[in-house]
């Protein structure tokens, strides 16, 4: 058989198998869809949302998109499907993607020093909490078991942390250091996180923080751009994610603008801080999208790293990027700050269904599931089971720890018993 014949043929094949297994999935009941429009609706509706963007899409194709409320209390001006988003940490997968991508292309390495790129970082010490016999407490800085590296930085096991996350001297530590006075670039930003003490000893702990932040500093040194020219030119452009960037430009970008609440104090305090820094390119959560955006993106995970004939990731990357990294025997723990949750790892930008987890009955969703959040409300699931990613987009701190929940279980209550849960 000649090469193009059999490549046809091949191709022919895998479609018919896919479409065959397209056939065995049902799609969610529409009485299960409508009560994601009851949900919604009441959020709205009782003041508690301003509004919401809501897509579950299934083989490719959306099978429910709705828009709720308005986008802005202020101007009344309604959600649509091109409202744009603060999406905060639903940055980090996209620049972990990059960050595989120059993996994959050898430019570089998991085991790759951080130093290597933020030379500041081979001084970088650990902060260890001393009780003194008075029972006063004390910071005592010793030096890391091992180096950070950039696996270190792709699944939060840096020591890097937040200013919120951790003990009492990790909040004075970094609020005593001002890493946001006055203008910085990424470049700028790795050298104030490399002058802090890490939290943890690097490998030894998953701990949220700025991790993805030094991350896209690691980016832009390698291929000598901007954190966004990087990811316009990979990722942005390629997928058709046109209204995903660091900062709005035009007047109808503007307009397009949603907003939280007035009473949402912590999140119209993070876009001011955000608004403050038009220079800085956060790779850990300055990203602005829509919905329509984000599921490009998605469709690209579902799909194991190609979308529209373009692949983004090699096949063996991209299971690198969707396994479990921090399992047993990996010697990383876990505390209660562990954002992933019950049942879930992490691999590299995302977490990854592995297990049903400890809640009886257990948390909707199926093994071998991915998603990830933010601290503005946006949350994103790919669930290669049921061919299907859900998104939803709206702009509440306040609401979020209960609405997100609610949401997925609403998604998953949509399918037939059986595909409810792991």
């Amino acid at each position: 058989m000649k090469r193009r014949d059999f490549l046809v043929g091949a191709a022919l094949l895998a479609g018919s198998m896919a479409r065959g297994r397209a056939a065995d999935i049902p799609a969610p009941s529409p009485d299960g869809l409508e009560r994601i429009t009851a949900y919604f609706n009441d959020e709205v509706g009782s003041g508690r949302l301003p509004g919401a963007v809501i897509l579950v899409q299934q083989h490719g194709k959306p099978v429910y998109l709705k828009t709720f409320g308005v986008r802005d209390t202020r101007t009344g001006l309604a959600m649509t499907p091109d409202t744009i988003f603060a999406i905060h940490s639903m940055t980090k997968p996209i620049t972990c993607l990059g960050a595989m991508m120059l993996i994959d292309e050898g430019k570089l390495a998991l085991t790759d020093p951080v130093s290597k790129y933020v030379p500041l970082f081979a001084g970088t010490k650990v902060g260890l909490e001393v009780t003194l016999p008075d029972g006063k407490l004390e910071l005592d800085l010793v030096p890391p078991v091992r180096p950070v590296n950039i696996e270190d930085l792709l699944r939060h096991t840096s020591g890097i942390s937040y200013d919120y996350i951790g003990g009492k001297w990790v909040e004075q530590a970094y609020k005593a250091a001002n890493i946001f006075e006055g203008p910085f670039n990424n470049k700028e930003f790795a050298d104030r996180i490399a002058k802090l003490p890490l939290a943890r000893q690097p490998g030894t702990l998953w701990r949220y923080g700025h991790s993805t932040d030094v991350l896209g500093a690691v980016i832009e040194i390698i291929s000598g751009q901007t954190l966004y020219e990087f990811l316009k030119a990979r990722i942005f452009d390629p997928l058709g994610m046109t209204s995903t960037k660091f900062a709005l430009a035009t007047e109808d970008e503007l307009a397009r603008m949603a907003r939280p609440l007035p009473n949402d104090f912590i999140l119209l305090a993070a876009e001011r801080e955000r608004l403050d820094h038009p220079e800085w390119q956060s790779g850990g959560g300055g990203l602005l999208s829509t919905i329509t955006d984000y599921q490009r993106f998605s469709q690209m995970l579902l799909n194991g790293g190609e979308f529209e004939g373009r692949r983004y990731l090699s096949p063996a990357a991209f299971k690198a990027m969707t396994t479990d990294h921090i399992g047993p025997g990996s010697g990383v723990g876990r505390d209660y700050f562990y954002f992933p949750g019950d049942g879930f790892g992490y691999g590299y930008g995302l977490a990854v269904r592995t297990d049903p987890g400890n809640a009886k009955p257990p948390p909707p969703g199926s093994l071998g599931e991915l998603k990830w959040d933010s601290g503005s409300g946006t949350y994103f699931g790919v669930d290669p089971k049921l061919d299907m990613v859900y998104l939803m987009m709206q702009q509440t701190q306040n609401e979020r720890s209960r609405i997100t929940p609610a949401f997925k279980a609403l998604v998953y209550d949509s399918y037939p018993e059986g595909l409810r849960r792991p």
